[in-house]
């Protein structure tokens, strides 16, 4: 059956730019995957989605105008109902056949195949292939139906009585196969041919489209619109590097503005504006938020990645004279950057030690109490963790002593005033800007710069491949602010459920073992945690094990992300290794060992030898009599377990978890002759009890850097 190329269009008002990109990625595969599923696309077919301020569109090459017909075996039912005593059809039979448009006539057609234990009556009939015309209704009514749209909008349509809810109101419906126009109807409209253009600067007030494949061309032609989402943005990325290499600077990397931008224009023109040179005294952080939040601006920086007074805009109109619309931009922008400078003049007429009372105001949560309650718990975390961190210091000098000293009085003072920069005028208006802010006032204040440092750190990370606090103090504090979160929220029943998980806490996790790993830290989760609870009194219950468990998972599941195995991952988060900076070391020395030829069998061996432990009743003797190893299998056991264990455990305690691994591979041959020639379980009691004391002393040696068990197939 011959195609042709399939053009579906809706024309709407202004679609939400921040979710225009995925409105038209979703609107496109929907409906391209309906039509691949009911014969009328093929698989390999190439689908262009569109997504400008005003449409979504599709463009699927080689679409059928009908369906190819299918040959379908329908069962009909059991022989055993379908057929009386004499082999007649019964009238269950007849009127199966009546149901399924068919009569006694078709009765010599019908097969008898076995289904299950019995046999039943099948039909082999040919189904109609479906029309473009129904297919695409349906292809486009599920394509609708699955646009990720958090709120709808309802508006009436033009009988003024009618309403129909959609995310912005629609006003024409475009669909062609080819030259022809597929009948179609949605949301109150009738398909056809016509569009239109740019609001302002297109050619012509409305636009036929002539044809599936001359879309794009003429709405670029006629309409003065770039129709494709990819195509705009990568034209505005080629203006803004363009404009911004005249003037000798670069604009700010931001990919989500980038595609918000791209969302609001439909040909875009990119312009170069400036603001008055006393704004950068405000803090750069400030202006570049307020440029890029309120007014979608692109600032630009030189090459020390300084802000300078010079930023672009993207304007949807192009004029012959565009000194008009700079002018304008520039008016705009300078009440904010006005506003910001205020902001900053203001809050550093008070210190961040003088906002810590108005903490107390602050409610942080319901059941947690306030800011200021919060901020007491976060400086007792703190103090709990460097003590930890003291005592996992070996040796410990006088000059680590005076070091963890002033760590500590770095770090109370720093979570005092972390949160403080919550009053200020410019964080109530920013809130992206917490921490940033109290870094900048501490700095004014003259506060010591490592303070001011773990102030800003003290969030970080913020997200999934952001950067790690900076220096020991903010290392410290960012970790006792999210076991604070982690414990308080653990504490009072407030978990994550599902992909619901309203305090982040999940990434307050993955940042907290973030800092632990790749900081190398010498501590151990399970006495983070204990730490942490006694700063919130009665106020809570204790979490720990829950979030033990919610550590784990976390762990494992960003392991898993970097490439690792999941049953090394396992074989090592059995054990619960302590300190978690250990994990990496761990995983790579467990990789190693794999890759070895002893890994398979000694896995095995781990395995069974782990079964036959758990099965005993009592306690396993932990002493191996000499005397009583008998079998030349288990004596030859005992030997190379004295000599490969202290070797293994020397290198485990250097921490050389490779090394240690390896040298086990040793035990193959003896553990493999022990199964071989030695019954563990034998009748007399002592002997028993002796082979069971050696299995035990093998899955110690065996499984102090992780659980090989879980590493058997």
């Amino acid at each position: 059956m011959s195609t042709q190329n399939l053009l579906v269009e809706l024309f709407v008002e202004e679609l939400p730019p921040k979710a225009l990109r995925k409105l038209g990625e979703v609107f496109a595969q929907t409906l391209t995957d309906s039509l691949t599923a009911q014969g009328l696309a093929s698989a390999d077919a190439v689908v262009t989605p569109y997504a400008s301020p005003r449409r979504l569109a599709v463009h699927i090459t080689a679409v059928q105008a009908r369906a190819d017909d299918k040959a379908q075996q329908l069962k009909l039912m059991p022989v055993a109902v379908a057929l009386d005593a004499t082999g007649q059809p019964t009238p269950a039979l007849l009127k199966k056949l009546a149901a399924v448009g068919a009569d006694a006539s078709v009765l010599p057609q019908l097969k008898r195949l076995p289904d299950g234990k019995a046999e039943a009556l099948f039909l082999d009939t040919v189904v109609p292939g479906v029309a473009l015309a129904a297919g695409l209704q349906k292809a486009l009514d599920e394509a609708l139906a699955k646009l990720p749209i958090p709120k709808v909008m309802q508006y009436q349509l033009a009988d003024g009585w009618s309403s129909v809810n959609f995310v912005r109101p629609a006003h024409a419906l475009v669909a062609l196969h080819g030259d022809t126009v597929v009948p179609l109807q949605t949301l109150g409209l009738q398909s056809g041919r016509h569009t239109q253009g740019h609001r302002f600067e297109a050619a012509v007030p409305a636009i036929d489209i002539a044809h599936a494949d001359s879309y794009a061309e003429q709405l670029k032609r006629e309409g003065a619109v770039i129709a494709s989402f990819g195509e705009r943005r990568a034209e505005i990325v080629r203006q803004l590097d363009a404009a911004a290499a005249k003037e000798g600077l670069r604009p700010i990397d931001d990919e989500a503005l980038l595609d918000e931008v791209t969302a609001l224009v439909e040909r875009p023109n990119v312009l170069t504006c400036h603001f008055e040179q006393e704004f950068l005294d405000v803090p750069q952080e400030c202006l570049i938020l307020t440029m890029k939040a309120n007014q979608k601006y692109f600032p630009l920086l030189d090459a020390q990645g300084k802000l300078t007074n010079t930023f672009l805009i993207v304007s949807n109109i192009a004029p012959a004279d565009p000194s008009a619309v700079i002018q304008g931009n520039e008016r705009v922008v300078r009440p904010r950057l006005a506003d910001a400078k205020f902001f900053f003049d203001q809050d550093r007429k008070k210190t961040l030690e003088s906002r810590v009372p108005g903490l107390a105001k602050v409610v942080y949560h319901g059941k947690l109490g306030t800011q200021g309650e919060r901020a007491e718990r976060v400086r007792a975390i703190a103090h709990a963790i460097v003590n930890q961190w003291r005592l996992a210091t070996v040796p410990y000098t006088a000059e680590d002593k005076d070091a963890f000293d002033v760590l500590d009085s770095k770090v109370q003072q720093a979570a005092l005033l972390a949160k403080t920069d919550l009053l200020t005028d410019m964080v109530g208006e920013f809130p992206e800007l917490q921490g940033t802010m109290g870094a900048y006032y501490a700095r004014h204040e003259g506060l010591r710069d490592g303070v001011a440092i773990a102030i800003e750190d003290h969030y970080k990370p913020r997200f999934a491949g952001d950067a790690l606090p900076r220096n020991h103090t903010g290392t410290v504090l960012a970790l006792a602010d999210k076991l604070e979160t982690l414990v308080g929220l653990f504490g009072i029943g407030q978990l994550p459920t599902g992909d619901k998980d309203p305090f982040a806490l999940r990434r307050h996790a993955l940042g907290a073992i973030r800092i632990l790993v790749e900081k190398n830290l010498p501590l151990g989760l399970p006495d983070l945690l204990a730490a942490a609870l006694p700063a919130f009194g009665e106020r809570i219950n204790d979490p720990s094990a829950a979030l033990q468990s919610f550590f784990a998972d976390r762990l494992a599941v960003g392991l898993r992300d970097q490439g690792f195995l999941a049953q090394e991952v396992d074989a090592v988060l059995a054990l619960n290794p302590s300190p978690l900076s250990d994990v990496p070391r761990r995983l790579e020395a467990v990789r190693a060992f794999a890759a070895l030829p002893e890994a398979a069998p000694l896995a095995a061996a781990n395995k069974r030898v782990g079964n036959i432990l758990k099965k005993i009743e009592g306690v396993v003797p932990s002493e191996v009599s000499s005397d009583l190893l008998k079998e030349p299998a288990e004596q030859a056991l005992a030997a190379a377990i004295a000599e490969v264990q202290p070797r293994a455990d020397a290198l485990y305690e250097r921490r050389d978890y490779a090394a240690s691994l390896q040298a086990l591979a040793a035990l193959k041959a003896p553990v493999d002759a022990f199964f071989d020639g030695v019954m563990v379980n034998a009748d007399d009691a002592a002997l028993r009890a002796n082979r069971q004391a050696l299995l035990s002393r093998l899955h110690q040696a065996m499984n102090r850097v992780a659980d090989l068990s879980r590493l058997a197939a």
